[in-house]
């Protein structure tokens, strides 16, 4: 993907200025590196703007940052671009490899440098946990809210947290408690406790039989009793359901012996629940081979790539993972999928044993020993070359290229045809490459505020949104406060021109900005007006509305583009109504700079002092001289 115009800019001018600096604008650093040691360690790689645009580790951090900056012919486009606004490099030693590993991944995650291949949904991922009670529950949990967690509950010294995860679909998480919760009536309340009968009475889960209601106390539900049931339901997270539905069979026929018809009924429910789930897991190998493993496989679709993961475990297949990745132009296959290994198992707490990857990178060996120090037990990392687990990596990869298409095509979905449909709906020759968007915002005409927004083939071109301080229009008169926001953005010349423009709002908008811009030299431009409920189309030379459908993707590209340019209308008012807040009625007196401000609140004391000071008072201030001090007077006169 080409750089963007932005990015252009920055480049030429970084370019410049190193050209107008010396001969060798990298002859600075070069020396700089020379002293760097021979040393394992992490180095950083910042821009003019003392960011962080790139994080790598190195064996020996000499020689490895003094490949960027030796002069060679075949630079990638990427290492070129690094290289222009490459400014200074900082380094961190570390005692062994691993360290300088450990120490990258948690840099990349912190500062995300642009030329790092990054995840495009970097988040922590949610975990299942059961907690370490005396009478345990089932906890979604994210790793970043583990200090909102302390103190929470009181946890147990013979028991520790059982975590299950980490999953992408939270969705899919919570829809698997509400089965657990159908299945298995395990506790969700958060009150703490300890065996003895709570002073509540049980809540409605326990007439629903939805719940053991363990707060009745310790003689009406042991733990022991407990226990069992949350034994049940670790068996169930951790894919085990041939054993599990063996333990709820032997239960049901006890349960029957003794004939407690009532409790073999509810095992007998939640067996025919576990095989309906146990029937729909795709048995991906033989039962011969149960290890826990995770299948990688990165697929490329043109600019897109992407990393597909299976999660099996058992022998079964409990979930299939798509990670969308950024910064993979110009990048090998090989580094994209161990920059993928560092970035996604760096936020892992529960690991395989096996992870299985489609491309062999030059430090398999370097991240096996980081994945055995961040799970506590050895982590196979192979590349299966032959058999029945090449063919996983290889339905993996096929289900990336697969999911890269269905992206690819619903993009065009949500942004080609619509366009195509605009087109056609308006006439116009071709379909328009960039429609331009206009609103106004303000509380009760106070600060009002002109937006642009740009859209380029459908996707935001957020380079050339533009805000307006609206001042000449009434206060309230949102057509007067369009037409100076329009005018104005006629007279910038060196603008390019639209294809189409969108207004936020109904008939009077789109006529009072149709007359401001027929004597400008965007009076041939199409305008068209999107009013809100309901939703519907304005034209120009049209009497009546278009009636879009509710799931015409035209009218969702619409609605988003009106949308946007509503957000941002909104935000540079708020901005504004934000700084007038913070504005003081000293600051608008003439001749008065901040020293002398200071001077006058020292002197005074409040700013209700200085309004009722005379001309003599104000002259027995520091800095300030006889006519100033009258022009203060009659200034603060005028002002009452």
């Amino acid at each position: 993907m080409s750089p963007n115009k932005k990015d252009e800019r920055r480049d030429n001018k970084n370019k410049m200025l190193r050209k107008s600096c010396s001969p060798d604008p990298l002859q600075g650093l070069k020396e700089k590196v020379s002293r760097f040691p021979e040393l394992p360690g992490v180095y950083m790689l910042k821009d003019i703007n003392d960011r962080i645009i790139y994080v790598g580790k190195a064996i020996s951090l000499r020689q490895r940052v003094r490949s960027y900056l030796v002069d060679k012919e075949a630079l990638s486009p990427r290492i070129q671009s690094l290289r222009l606004r490459l400014a200074d490099i900082e380094y961190v030693v570390t005692d062994t490899e691993v360290e300088a590993l450990i120490l990258e991944c948690s840099l990349i995650k912190e500062y995300r440098p642009r030329y790092n291949v990054n995840l495009k949904d970097d988040k922590d991922y949610p975990y299942l946990i059961i907690t370490a009670e005396q009478y345990p529950r089932l906890e979604l949990l994210r790793l970043s809210q583990k200090s909102e967690r302390r103190g929470r509950y009181k946890t147990l010294p013979d028991k520790e947290e059982c975590r299950f995860g980490p999953y992408t679909n939270v969705g899919s998480v919570r829809e698997t408690m509400r089965l657990l919760g159908s299945m298995f009536p395990i506790r969700r309340c958060r009150q703490p406790l300890n065996g003895n009968p709570a002073v509540s009475r049980p809540c409605l889960n326990f007439q629903m039989k939805r719940c053991l209601a363990p707060c009745r106390g310790e003689k009406a539900v042991s733990p022991h009793e407990y226990d069992k049931m949350v034994k049940q339901v670790t068996l169930f997270l951790q894919g085990r359901y041939r054993e599990l539905e063996d333990k709820l069979k032997q239960q049901m026929e006890e349960a029957a012996c003794k004939e407690c018809f009532e409790e073999a009924a509810g095992y007998r429910d939640s067996l025919e629940a576990l095989k309906k789930i146990a029937g729909q897991q795709q048995k991906m190998l033989s039962t011969k081979n149960n290890v826990d493993r995770d299948v990688l496989a990165l697929g490329r679709h043109n600019q897109r790539a992407a990393i597909h993961l299976f999660q099996i475990r058992g022998g079964k297949l409990l979930s299939q993972n798509h990670f969308s990745l950024s910064g993979t132009e110009e990048v090998d296959d090989d580094e994209i999928v161990a920059s993928f290994i560092k970035s996604y198992y760096s936020r892992l707490e529960v690991f395989p044993t096996e992870i299985l990857i489609s491309h062999q990178t030059a430090d398999s060996d370097l991240l096996g020993r980081w994945l055995m120090i961040k799970a506590g037990k050895r982590v196979v990392l192979r590349v299966p070359r032959r058999g029945s687990f090449k063919q996983l990596v290889e339905l993996a990869r096929r289900n990336c290229l697969l999911r890269l298409e269905d992206e690819e095509k619903q993009q065009a979905r949500m942004t080609e045809e619509p366009l195509q449909d605009l087109a056609r709906l308006l006439n116009l020759k071709s379909q328009p490459e960039r429609i331009e968007a206009y609103d106004v915002s303000h509380l009760q005409g106070r600060e009002p505020v002109g937006a642009m927004v740009a859209f380029r083939h459908g996707e935001p071109s957020k380079d050339d949104y533009r805000r307006f301080n609206i001042h000449h229009a009434q206060a309230g008169d949102d057509y007067a406060a369009l037409q100076e926001l329009l005018r104005r953005r006629a007279g910038r010349k060196d603008w390019p021109k639209p294809d189409l423009i969108l207004i936020d709002g109904g008939k009077g908008q789109l006529n009072s900005v149709v007359k401001i811009l027929s004597p400008t030299e965007l009076s041939h431009i199409p305008v068209v007006a999107l009013a809100k409920n309901p939703d519907h189309l304005i034209l120009e030379k049209s009497v009546l509305p278009v009636i879009l459908p509710a799931g015409s993707n035209m009218l969702k590209l619409l609605q988003r583009i009106r949308n946007e340019v509503h957000r941002f209308a909104v935000s540079g008012h708020r901005q504004r109504r934000k700084r007038s807040s913070m504005h003081s009625w000293l600051e608008d007196i003439p001749g008065i700079g901040k020293i002398r401000r200071m001077a006058l609140l020292e002197h005074f004391s409040s700013p209700e002092k200085i309004r009722e000071a005379s001309i003599e008072q104000l002259r027995k201030v520091d800095g300030i001289s006889n006519n100033l001090a009258a022009s203060i007077y009659q200034f603060l006169q005028g002002n009452e």
